[in-house]
């Protein structure tokens, strides 16, 4: 099915202004992730199938374009430089600066298949110890699609997917499901974890500010505007002195927002 250069027009402008992702020179990416979906459904032409879209009242066609047109590639222990950081320098920092209150806020905000937040579980387990029970460090761990957020929620990995998973925290935080060459997330590890859908491009309503907020390898989808307005409302949604992680080839336009850089991909508050 041919994609036409109006009806290519038509589906990035709306991905753009909804959700900010930026498709404009992906034409052969969009109609290579959306041709067989929109054959199967039955539509003529990538027309009708906006046209669907569009008149949806379940809004189950919109969140399904999603699900087609973001990419979701992750996996355990990528860019960990980032979590020793975390171990070495931010959670004993945040260990002294809490100790009354006992309660870190941290935000995950593109878990995609949950391999990041779950990581960081792990790692704040571990290195509370036996004081963990006495603290709030519940993660918030959020994605636009609510197809790779079931797969997040529901935690099963393959053998090949946690190969580079410590030995210690496989035997520890996962357990082998039964009849199946797959891994599950143990529960104390899952109840970790609050799984949201959420567009980065909605206003950001949060309660309370964070101290630590992972923003990694999704700012390559949005134009340089998107991606400043959106670092405008990370900056505001972090405690005085919070950290920024970002994805390693990612980079942020600081003329505007006064994070201090403490190396690259990582920014403070």
């Amino acid at each position: 099915m041919k994609m036409t250069d109006e009806e290519f027009a038509r589906i990035y402008r709306f991905v753009k202004q909804k959700y900010g992702i930026d498709m404009a020179r992906k034409k052969e990416i969009m109609t290579g992730r959306l041709e067989n979906y929109v054959i199967t459904g039955g539509w003529k032409s990538f027309t009708d199938y906006m046209n669907a879209m569009e008149t949806d009242a379940t809004g189950q066609l919109e969140k399904k374009l999603v699900d087609l047109l973001t990419t979701n590639h992750t996996y355990f222990m990528r860019e960990f430089e980032h979590m020793e950081f975390l171990r070495q320098v931010v959670l004993p920092e945040l260990q002294r600066k809490e100790a009354r209150s006992k309660d870190l806020g941290i935000w995950c905000a593109a878990a995609s298949s949950g391999e990041e937040p779950y990581m960081l579980a792990m790692l704040i387990k571990d290195f509370f110890g036996l004081d963990h029970c006495n603290w709030d460090t519940q993660i918030l761990a959020t994605d636009v699609s609510t197809q790779i957020l079931a797969q997040a929620i529901k935690g099963e990995y393959s053998e090949e997917q946690l190969a580079s998973v410590p030995p210690q925290w496989k035997r520890r935080y996962f357990k082998k499901v039964i009849n199946s060459d797959k891994y599950q997330v143990t529960k104390e590890i899952k109840d970790e974890i609050i799984f949201r859908k959420f567009n980065l491009m909605d206003p950001f309503l949060f309660r309370r500010k964070f101290h630590v907020i992972f923003l990694r390898n999704v700012m390559i989808y949005f134009d340089q505007k998107t991606k400043q307005q959106l670092i405008r409302k990370v900056y505001d949604s972090l405690e005085p002195g919070g950290y920024l992680f970002i994805g390693r080839t990612e980079t942020i336009d600081r003329t505007d927002v006064p994070f201090h850089m403490i190396q690259p991909s990582i920014f403070r508050k």
